[in-house]
Formats: structure tokens, C-alpha cells, sequence
């Protein structure tokens, strides 16, 4: 098989000018304690021009995109779509965004009605928390276990939106209720269901939970945010990753993004999307176009007419 040299959609990556101080963890002297160390590296702007750049720069086709929200002050939901939009507007990108709404609050309702008309909104992000690791998730209870933000899932639908799903791999149990409770939803878990103990054990755990989670068809995975602190972003080093989530999930149901610019604290735009490739050159060239392409637009319901090659 050949390398794909077709259309791309970059499925989840982040717009922002911390200088405005929307994002309270980019702010200056401020530390999170972020999974992959010190970031102050990424407290600049990151827009439009600078991924057409870096995607140039990698020598990928990058025909469209799709913007996360970005932890922005969590009482204004819709002021930073409406942000989002003004990019969009101004550069062409994003495609298609994914706003936050705190779904277990009683007035999330009006929030989701009022996301739902600005077209570029096409989905929600609320992360419901996570134990620090596997042993401590029996005792560590998800907001997927609160009847208030089960209830706030519920509505999506109603206003023609998907879910996308941040959690460590060792919760998705607790979000299988959800998806027998809701099958019409389509849900987007992010980051590969976040991989980052790369021990012999923490994989096949990991394999076990990511398979039992694609038996449910409405749910679709992102292989973005996989890189590892002070560890190189190599196909080598990512190969069983991608490797059993295509395996698992088809190329019908799974999508490549590079969560940039998180994920140049790991590595470059083009050590990133150049290791897909070549993890998955010996797919044919129909299954590669949906990874690079085809899920994203289909599953974030973009123009068809971008991948018109």
C-alpha cells in the first residue's frame, strides 16, 4: 500500500489568545498541573493562519477542521462560541466547532437551545472527572454517575447535538449505562480514551476497555492527545495504539486529530500526523481517506464538497 496523500480534517484542535484571559489555566503563573508537565509554551496564540502553517509545514492536505472548547470561564458557554464563530468568519476555519455546557446544571437546557443556533455548534464537551489512576476508580465517582448530568445527556438530541466524551479508559464502564440510556447519541470519546501508562498491564487494560466500548455503534474514537512526557512522537511508539483502535472501531468509526496546540508540548504538527500515516499506510486507500477525513465529516457533519479531491 501507498502513503494517503488525500484530504484531511484536523478533528479536534484548539483557537485561542490567552491574552484576552477567557481561559483561566492559561493565564499567566497559573499551573494545572497538566499531564504533560509545564505549558507555558502554549500560552500564546494559536489561530487560523498559524495550523494552515504547520499543517503546510507537516505537507498535509488540511482541507477542514474541527475546534474544541477550551476550558474558557465556565459562566459563558455561549460567549465563546460566538468567538469561535468570529474566527470562523474571518479566516475560513474553523468547519465546526464543540462548545462546553455544564450539563448537570438546572438551567442547561436554554444553554443547549442557544448553542444549537449557532451554526457552527455541533456538539458538547463536559468532562465528568476521573480518578488519578485504575486503582482508585471504584472509590471515584464520575459526574456519568449524576442524575442531573445524565439528565442534561438526555437533551442533546433534542437540539441536534453529539457528545464528546473525555475520560480515562479505566471510567468507560460507568459510561456504558449512558449509551444504553441514550442510543440515538452520537458520542466522540476523546483522546483515545487517554493511554498514558504504556506498561504491559495499563495496555492490555486499556485494550479491554476501548473494545468493550466500541460494541456500542453510535460511538466513535479520536486518536489525538496520545503523546507522552519527554518521550519522542514516533509511528514505533504509537503503532499499537492506533493499530487496535482501527482494529476495533473500523476506519468507519474512528478519526485522527492532533490537538494542537496542546500537542506540540509532545511533538510537531508534522511528527504527529506524519506518524498516522505511516502507522496506517498498509490500510487502502478507501479506509485511510475515512481516518484522515471522511469520519470527521460525517460524524461533525461537515460539507461533503471538502473532500472533493
Amino acid at each position: 500500500m501507498t502513503t494517503y496523500n488525500g484530504p484531511v480534517i484536523d478533528a479536534h484542535h484548539h483557537f485561542w489568545e490567552p491574552s484576552l484571559g477567557k481561559q483561566p489555566w492559561l493565564l499567566p503563573g497559573v499551573d494545572i498541573g497538566f499531564r504533560y508537565g509545564p505549558y507555558e509554551s502554549i500560552k500564546r496564540d494559536y489561530l487560523p493562519p498559524d495550523i494552515i502553517k504547520d499543517a503546510s509545514t507537516a505537507g498535509i492536505n488540511l482541507v477542514g477542521t474541527v475546534t474544541m472548547e477550551t476550558e474558557w470561564e465556565e459562566d459563558d458557554p455561549i460567549g465563546e462560541m460566538e468567538y469561535t464563530a468570529n474566527i470562523s468568519k474571518k479566516y475560513g476555519l474553523p468547519n465546526a466547532a464543540v462548545a462546553h455546557a455544564l450539563l448537570h446544571h438546572p438551567d442547561v437546557e436554554q444553554t443547549l437551545e442557544e448553542l444549537s443556533n449557532i451554526p457552527l455548534v455541533r456538539g458538547v464537551r463536559h468532562k465528568p472527572g476521573q480518578a488519578p489512576s485504575p486503582k482508585m476508580a471504584a472509590q471515584y465517582k464520575t459526574l456519568m454517575t449524576d442524575s442531573a448530568w445524565l439528565h442534561g445527556i438526555s437533551l442533546l438530541r433534542k437540539y441536534g447535538l453529539s457528545f464528546d466524551l473525555q475520560v480515562a479508559w479505566w471510567h468507560l464502564d460507568q459510561a456504558e449505562e449512558m449509551l444504553r440510556k441514550n442510543p440515538e447519541l452520537p458520542v466522540i470519546i476523546n483522546h483515545a480514551a487517554l493511554p498514558s501508562d504504556r506498561s504491559e498491564d495499563a495496555l492490555t487494560a486499556w485494550q479491554e476497555a476501548t473494545a468493550r466500548i466500541s460494541q456500542f455503534p453510535q460511538v466513535t474514537i479520536k486518536v489525538s492527545g496520545i503523546g507522552l512526557q519527554g518521550i519522542a512522537w514516533t509511528a514505533n511508539n504509537n503503532r499499537r495504539i492506533v493499530e487496535h483502535l482501527a482494529t476495533s472501531f473500523g476506519p468507519d468509526r474512528m478519526m485522527f486529530a492532533s490537538n494542537f496546540p496542546v500537542d506540540s508540548l509532545t511533538a510537531s504538527y508534522s511528527e504527529i500526523w506524519n506518524g498516522f500515516l505511516e502507522i496506517v499506510k498498509d490500510y487502502s486507500p478507501t479506509e485511510q481517506k475515512k481516518m484522515f477525513a471522511g469520519t470527521a465529516q460525517h460524524v461533525y457533519r461537515l460539507p461533503p464538497e471538502l473532500l472533493t479531491e
